[in-house]
C-alpha cells in the first residue's frame, strides 16, 4: 500500500517527462531547432553531459537535405563485409542505436552500416566507443527527406553489391514534447511522424526485396511503452496515444496537417502516435511478407533510459529526480549500455528469430515494480531480467486500424507497387 501511494504521488513527475513544458525559444526565419530522440546516459563511453547535449541538439536549416548533397556511393563493400551478416542501424551516431552498433560490431558476426544524418559525427563516435576497425561504415541518411531515404538505399546497394542485407534496425527518432508549434520535414510532414514512422516506412519497404534473399533476415522497429495503453507509461501518463479516425494521415499528413487524427498539434502525443504506427507497421509487415520472404519482423522496448539529454530543458530538480523515480519507485530504469545490448539481442540471439513479436525484459512495464531485498523494484521493464514476448494493447493490435495506417502511409510516402515486395 505504501508503494502504491508513492507511485500515485509521483505520477506528476512521470507525466512531466512526456508533457509540454513552458520555456523560451528563439526562432529565426532560416533556422529550426531539432531535438533528436536518441537517449543518452549522463556518461556514455566517457562522453561528458555537455558533449551529449551537442550530440542531440542541432541548429538546422529549414531544408534538411538537398539532392546535390547525395553522398557518393561507396564500393567494394563485399570485401569489407566478408562472411559477416550485414546490418543497417538508423540513428547509430548516438544513444540506443550507437550502443547497439557497438555491441553487434564486437561480436565479430556483424558488419554495421551506421545510417546517420551526420556522417562525420558517426565516424567520430564509432572510434570513441571502440568499434573494431573494419567492422562498420557510416552512410548518410536524412529520414526527414524521402529523397534522402531513396538515395541511401541506392548507395547501400552499390556498397554491398550482390550481397543481401540481413538485418535492419529502425531506431532513429525525433521527440519534441515541449514544442508549442510543429516542425516540418522537407516533404511537409510533422517532424515526429515524418521521421519516426514515414521515413522508416519507406526505408523498410524499399529494402524488403533485397532482404528476402538473405538467410534468416530480421527487421526490428523500436517501439515504446508510451504507445501502449496497457502499460504504466502509456496508460497513466497524459496524453495517451490515439490515432482517432486517422483523418490527418488519410489527407496526406502534410503541412498544415500536424496530427494523424487531424486535430491540433500536441508534441508529446505526436511522438506517441508515431510509435503506435511503428508497432502497427511491424504487425502488417509480418502478415503480408513473413511467410513468403522468411523475414522476422519485430518490435521491442529497451526500458526507460532516464538519464538522457532528452530532458535537458527540464529543471534541475527533475533531471535529478526522474532517474531516482524510475530506479526506486517504478523500477523501469535501464542504463544506455544495457539498453543497447537488449536491442542487439533482438538481432543476434537465435531465440529472437520469431516474427511478429514485441520483445521486452523484466516485466515489460505493464506494472509498477515489486520490491526486492536489494532495494530496487523488479518486473517493470528495468535493468536485469530475461527477455520475453510481451503483449501489446488492443489499440495497437486493432486489425482495421492497422490496415488504415498501412494504406495511408503507402500513399503518403509515394510507394509504387513495383517497389514493394
Amino acid at each position: 500500500m505504501k508503494l502504491y501511494a508513492s507511485v500515485v504521488a509521483a505520477l506528476p513527475l512521470c507525466a512531466a517527462a512526456f508533457s509540454p513544458a513552458s520555456y523560451h525559444t528563439t526562432k529565426s526565419s532560416s533556422l529550426t531547432s531539432l531535438n533528436l530522440q536518441q537517449p543518452n546516459t549522463s556518461t556514455v563511453g566517457g562522453v561528458s553531459p555537455s558533449a551529449l547535449n551537442g550530440m542531440t541538439t542541432t541548429e538546422l536549416p529549414e531544408k534538411l537535405y538537398f539532392p546535390q548533397e547525395k553522398e557518393a556511393p561507396k564500393v567494394l563493400g563485399g570485401i569489407k563485409i566478408g562472411l559477416r551478416k550485414l546490418c543497417v542501424i538508423t540513428g547509430a551516431s548516438s544513444g540506443l542505436g550507437l550502443n547497439a552498433a557497438v555491441t553487434l560490431s564486437k561480436t565479430g558476426r556483424h558488419f554495421i552500416v551506421m545510417a546517420c544524418r551526420d556522417v562525420e559525427k558517426g565516424k567520430k563516435v564509432a572510434k570513441e566507443m571502440g568499434m573494431p576497425e573494419g567492422s562498420y561504415t557510416v552512410m548518410k541518411l536524412e529520414l526527414a527527406n524521402l529523397q534522402s531515404v531513396r538515395d541511401f538505399v541506392a548507395n547501400l546497394k552499390a556498397f554491398k553489391s550482390a550481397r543481401p542485407l540481413t538485418n535492419l534496425i529502425c531506431n532513429a527518432a525525433v521527440y519534441r514534447p515541449t514544442d508549442p508549434e510543429p516542425a516540418w520535414t522537407d516533404d511537409g510532414f510533422e517532424m515526429s511522424m515524418g521521421v519516426n514512422h514515414l521515413g522508416h516506412f519507406l526505408l523498410v519497404n524499399l529494402l524488403l526485396k533485397d532482404m528476402s534473399k538473405a538467410k534468416s533476415p530480421r527487421v526490428c522497429i523500436v517501439g515504446s511503452i508510451t504507445g501502449n495503453t496497457n502499460t504504466v507509461g502509456g496508460g497513466l501518463v497524459y496524453p495517451r496515444a490515439d490515432l482517432g479516425d486517422l483523418s490527418g494521415l488519410a489527407e496526406g499528413a502534410r503541412n498544415p496537417i500536424a496530427m494523424a487524427d487531424g486535430k491540433p498539434f500536441f508534441g508529446a502525443k505526436a511522438y506517441k502516435d508515431s510509435k503506435v504506427c511503428n508497432m502497427m507497421t511491424v504487425t502488417e509487415l509480418h502478415q503480408r511478407y513473413h511467410e513468403k520472404s522468411g523475414i522476422a519482423f519485430s518490435s521491442m522496448y529497451p526500458g526507460c533510459i532516464a538519464e538522457t539529454a532528452l530532458f535537458r530543458e527540464k529543471r534541475q530538480w527533475f533531471r535529478k529526480g526522474f532517474p531516482w523515480f524510475m530506479k526506486y519507485v517504478t523500477g523501469g530504469y535501464v542504463g544506455m549500455e544495457e539498453a543497447g545490448e537488449r536491442l542487439a539481442q533482438v538481432i543476434d540471439d537465435p531465440l529472437c528469430a520469431k516474427s511478429d513479436v514485441y520483445w521486452s525484459w523484466n516485466g515489460g512495464a505493464q506494472q509498477v515494480g515489486r520490491w526486492s531485498d536489494d532495494g530496487k523494484p523488479k518486473g517493470a521493464g528495468g535493468s536485469g531480467g530475461e527477455i520475453f514476448e510481451n503483449e501489446q494493447s488492443d489499440a495497437v493490435r486493432d486489425p482495421v486500424q492497422i490496415k488504415k495506417v498501412w494504406d495511408t502511409s503507402v500513399n503518403a510516402v509515394g510507394l509504387k507497387a513495383k517497389e514493394m515486395l
